[in-house]
């Protein structure tokens, strides 16, 4: 009966959707949008044929993927991170659109990056150096193989109490009998070797998301210094020109954490919700983006990016 229930819903929300679409109103909305920008943020893509493991709203299918640039290259300008705060230039056309990858999984960096650079489009992908070299994420590892993903109440004590750090989040959870369970190779990080090659394309950007993926707020000032001082340094080091934006992991910031990113050498931070950039340039350490799960439909797709039920 759930599962039925559970199916009816998704009919429904499939149906009403393209209703709205129908009614033109996404487009007029894009228009009343056209000066304003939007971030959208990404995992892994994951290759046509293969199967999506760990926490599935993470992991888009390629041709979900690919389905969804044509549709940005249709209504937006798809234009470079650091575009997207407002400025004084010219009255724009169409609204900005700028994308983003949060972990460097091998599939954002190889399928991905390959489906960007067919069409022309700039990215900036997040890199967690701790994690570089077929590294699994601890989020995918511990998702049970019969579930979508996390169990809330897992999930909130593996970022409060344990920091976020994947260690200490991998040691509670053999002590309590979970097993980890394999990743395959398009949802590990990727190497440096495929990070280089994904940087020598054009419009391609790599950024920081701190050194180990750690909660952030949690961390303790000293802690902080290194989570966001050392991936700077080492993505300058081996790729020369990189991005200084950072993407806080979990989406987790506040106050001393700007402040902490600011004195790092960033120029900007974001989150991972909040939708539409609008008044972002008042506190470029807090910029929103759109986060885009796995499960999302091409019509609630072209709904979000319209500025329509973002979530």
């Amino acid at each position: 009966m759930e599962r039925a229930a559970v199916s009816w819903r998704g009919a429904l929300r499939t149906l009403g959707e393209r209703g709205l679409i129908a009614t033109g109103v996404p487009s007029f909305s894009r228009a009343a949008m056209r000066d304003d920008a939007l971030v959208l943020a990404y995992h892994n893509i994951v290759p046509d044929g293969a199967q999506p493991c760990g926490d599935r709203s993470l992991h888009l299918p390629q041709r979900s993927f690919a389905e969804q640039l044509d549709w940005l290259l249709d209504g937006y300008d798809v234009v470079p991170l650091d575009r997207v705060l407002p400025s004084d230039a010219p009255r724009a056309r169409r609204p900005r659109v700028a994308i983003t990858f949060d972990d460097a999984y091998r599939g954002a960096v190889t399928v991905g990056v390959r489906e960007l650079v067919r069409r022309g489009l700039p990215a900036t992908i997040f890199v967690t150096p701790a994690f570089v070299g077929g590294k699994t994420f601890w989020w995918d590892a511990l998702t049970p193989r019969d579930a979508d993903g996390l169990d809330a109440t897992f999930r909130a004590r593996a970022l409060d109490e344990f920091q976020g750090d994947d260690a200490r989040v991998r040691a509670w959870s053999r002590a309590n009998g979970s097993a980890e369970q394999p990743a395959p190779d398009h949802a590990v990080c990727a190497s440096e070797d495929e990070l280089c090659a994904a940087a020598r394309q054009p419009g391609i950007t790599l950024g920081s998301h701190t050194w180990s993926h750690r909660n952030l707020v949690r961390l303790d000032d000293a802690e902080l210094g290194d989570e966001l001082g050392r991936p700077l340094a080492w993505l300058e080091e081996r790729f020369g020109t990189v991005s200084h934006w950072i993407s806080y992991p979990y989406g987790s910031y506040d106050a001393r954490v700007a402040q902490g990113a600011r004195r790092a050498g960033y120029s900007a931070g974001l989150r991972i919700d909040g939708g539409w950039v609008r008044g972002a340039a008042r506190d470029p350490f807090a910029v929103p983006r759109l986060n885009v799960p796995a499960g999302l439909s091409i019509d609630g797709f072209i709904l979000r990016t319209a500025g329509l039920l973002c979530r």
